[in-house]
């Protein structure tokens, strides 16, 4: 073959593979699988594959785990038990509302041991609107394709009389009857973990496609044969008929947290589709979220990371609203337990997500943040309080008052169309009180912080240090609604004032925060790399930077510019040492900190993930350049142990996300973004209100990591931050990236994002 012809074959091959990679759409790249393979010593993510619809009201996911085990599906399993519909944010929350679908053929096998199945991941596919995999101990083949509220399952059967499914609602209290004659089972399950009034359940609805030839109820895993119909602590159903080599047996499923009459109009969901129609509305739904945004970039795997980090950033906080026969939107309340008109979504922590999974919301999916901001005035309403930790009511874990950064960020954005004056209104009842019950929910400590200036060390509150510092940051929030509503001045005053409480916990002798007592003396003795205690999962190092809204008092404080820097470069010079004797033991968050080799930068848990981006507020961004490129490249994998900690309902990918974008919002409230830099050759933001935000970076590489120039929209742009507004004009962000580090650009006060301290002092 002569050269001509061997260019010709090559040209040919070329666009044969680019067509194949251009007809990629965003959830092809996306890996439900990624976080997978973690345990309770050491998490990659402690994700599980969640097959649903984007923000869906119920999640479907393969069972490894035992019955009420938070680790559900873990990657090293090789059995699966069943197939659960879940409402699980965390292994930690564990789940609510629960119950599984199991197929099998020979024998009937009920109790959740004997009827796993040996399964391999070289037979398995998930993605999130589709899974599918092979039980190789009854050579059948199970898939499910998920809407909202619903779930249609194809079982694909071998040849036998001995076909079988069983249906397990769980122990704690479960109900179930058979309908022979309509090939239907409903049931309901009342199984959770916390956070539900005593009249809480889960009402299910399942229709197959083919009669019954076996039918049975159990309770306790024994089959009880006089009835089709049963209440006890645990019971199920087992349906069985005969199937022909490659039979296919559809089942409809749908549930509600209403009625079974709810739940029979949330099966409309599916109504008369085919599966295969079921399956593709779900792929569209997907690409038409995942493609608000679209990167491009010659290295595959990126693309698979970053919409994996995607997917995932889009899940939570989950519907729990439903829609009834008259077409209104209605929600059963996990805080009062009544039925009631309006959103409520649920499933979220604050303390992660209010960093930067609500602003991502805030800026891509406006119309979906809309509609959350509605579901918290509900929740106020329904309960006396915003919640902190919902799932799906209030939940008493971890510290901070951030409802006040989730509603004020949105309202600043514009975002809000609920009553505001009552939000801020709640926003206040937060911040000057605690829940009754949820110890976490309000302010714990309050009556201390609102007379010292802290909440103290010496006083029985966990985690006190940690507590000033949210809260402080909190009112800041609170401070910037009130403003903008017009409040009264004597009122403003007060939360300004708060907003400086931070500093009631600087000590200057090691320039970091530290725990203090009710006397005002400093907690004695003092270990900054002592986790918990004055801190939550995290030490003094990690803590002292949770001055978002103040970055500028907190550079006062430690000396200026030059020992900043040097404490911030101190994270990742020094040693992954710890003291773990608050816990007893090393928690995973410690071990994931002491294996990543950054020192002690914790980038898997979350109080430390913005402090990368205060390099800009120094004039000294390209610090941040490489240290957020080294996290990005050596801490996000799409694999099954993908990231370098609990992945936390959507707060660890949006980082990504947004940081891959090449900006991050430091302080939600502020209406700025403090830019990172881009790791993408070219993304481009489809934003809601048809304008678009194109990235570009085409010299963009692991080595041209830092920002040369940046041309916004025609003119060179020296700031190190860019405002939520003028994003929402859209326009060009053209990066000029280069290998070596322009310490020239970024470098005046003018170009640093906000600090209370210098713009509203």
């Amino acid at each position: 073959m002569n050269t001509k012809k061997l260019l010709t074959l090559a040209t040919a091959l070329l666009l044969w593979a680019s067509a194949g990679l251009a007809q990629k759409q965003p959830v092809d790249y996306v890996n439900p699988l990624m976080g997978t393979d973690s345990k309770i010593s050491l998490s990659n993510g402690n994700t599980y594959p969640a097959i649903a619809r984007p923000w869906g009201m119920n999640f479907w996911m393969p069972q490894t785990g035992k019955m009420g085990d938070g680790w559900a599906y873990t990657y090293a399993s090789d059995k699966i038990r069943g197939f659960k519909q879940t409402h699980q944010p965390s292994p930690w929350i564990n789940d609510y509302g629960q119950f599984s679908i199991m197929p099998m053929t020979r024998r009937l096998k009920i109790d959740q041991d004997s009827r796993a199945s040996w399964f391999s991941h070289k037979a398995e596919k998930a993605m999130p609107y589709y899974y599918k995999v092979y039980l190789s101990e009854y050579d059948l083949t199970t898939e499910i394709t998920p809407t909202e509220r619903c779930a249609y399952f194809r079982f694909t059967f071998p040849e036998t009389d001995d076909a079988y499914v069983v249906i397990d609602a769980f122990d704690r209290g479960s109900y179930v009857k058979v309908i022979p004659e309509e090939n239907k089972i409903i049931g309901y399950t009342t199984r959770n973990s916390g956070g539900v009034p005593r009249n809480f359940k889960n009402y299910f609805v399942i229709e197959f496609d083919k009669p019954f030839t076996f039918h049975k109820v159990w309770a306790d895993y024994h089959l009880v044969e006089t009835h089709l119909e049963l209440q006890s602590n645990h019971v199920g159903a087992a349906i069985g008929f005969s199937t022909k080599k490659g039979e296919q047996v559809h089942a409809r499923v749908a549930s509600s947290f209403i009625s079974f009459e709810q739940a029979e109009q949330n099966l409309k969901e599916i109504g008369d589709k085919t599966f295969e129609q079921t399956k593709e509305e779900g792929r569209r739904a997907w690409n038409d979220v995942l493609g608000r945004i679209r990167v491009e970039d010659d290295d595959e795997n990126r693309l698979r990371t970053f919409y994996s980090c995607l997917y995932r950033s889009v899940l939570f906080p989950r519907m729990f609203y439903e829609v009834n026969a008259q077409g209104e939107t209605v929600h059963y309340s996990p805080y009062n337990g009544e039925v009631l008109p309006g959103y409520l979504f649920t499933d979220t922590g604050f303390w992660d997500t209010f960093r930067c999974l609500f602003p991502f919301v805030n800026l891509v999916y406006p119309s979906m943040g809309e509609k959350m901001q509605e579901g918290l005035l509900n929740t106020y309403l329904e309960s006396g309080f915003f919640p902190e930790w919902a799932s799906p009511g209030h939940r008493g874990c971890m510290v901070g008052n951030n409802s006040a950064s989730v509603v004020a960020d949105a309202f600043l954005k514009n975002i809000t169309k609920a009553d505001a004056g009552k939000m801020y209104e709640g926003l206040l009842k937060g911040a000057n009180s605690v829940h009754p019950r949820v110890s976490t929910t309000g302010r714990l400590g309050y009556e201390y912080y609102n007379k010292l200036g802290y909440v103290p060390y010496d006083v029985r509150i966990n985690e006190s240090a940690a507590r000033t510092l949210e809260y402080a940051y909190d009112d800041w929030c609170i401070y910037r609604m009130g403003e903008k509503l017009g409040r009264p001045a004597d009122e403003l005053a007060v939360y300004k004032k708060r907003c400086q409480n931070y500093r009631n916990l600087f000590d200057p002798e090691t320039k970091l925060m530290r725990g203090k007592n009710a006397d005002g003396t400093f907690q004695t003795p003092f270990n900054p790399f002592k986790w918990g205690d004055a801190f939550t999962e995290g030490n003094s190092w990690h803590y002292t930077w949770s001055v978002f809204h103040d970055v500028q008092g907190l550079i006062d404080l430690m000396g200026g510019k030059q020992m900043f820097v040097s404490m911030l470069d101190s994270v990742f010079n020094l040693p992954p040492v710890f003291d773990d004797s608050y816990y007893g033991g090393v928690i995973h968050e410690i071990r994931e900190m002491e294996i990543a080799n950054m020192g002690n930068y914790a980038h898997g848990n979350q109080p430390i993930q913005h402090m990368i981006y205060l390099y800009n507020y120094v004039g000294e961004p390209w610090k941040a350049q490489y240290w957020l490129r080294e996290t990005m490249t050596r801490l996000y994998l799409p694999t099954p142990d993908g990231y370098c900690g609990d992945e936390d309902n959507g707060q660890t990918s949006a980082w990504y996300v947004f940081t891959a974008l090449g900006f991050y919002p430091v302080c939600p409230g502020s209406n700025e973004y403090v830019i990172g830099a881009p790791y993408f050759k070219k993304a481009t933001i489809m934003l809601e209100n048809g304008k678009k935000l194109e990235i570009s970076a085409p010299k963009n590489s692991d080595e041209n990591r830092y920002i040369r120039s940046l041309n916004y929209n025609g003119r060179n742009y020296t700031k190190n931050y860019l405002n939520h507004f003028d994003l929402l004009k859209g326009g060009r962000l053209v990066f000029d990236m280069d290998s070596k580090p322009n310490k020239k650009r970024g470098i005046q006060e003018s170009d640093f994002p906000y600090s209370f301290s210098r713009n509203d002092k």
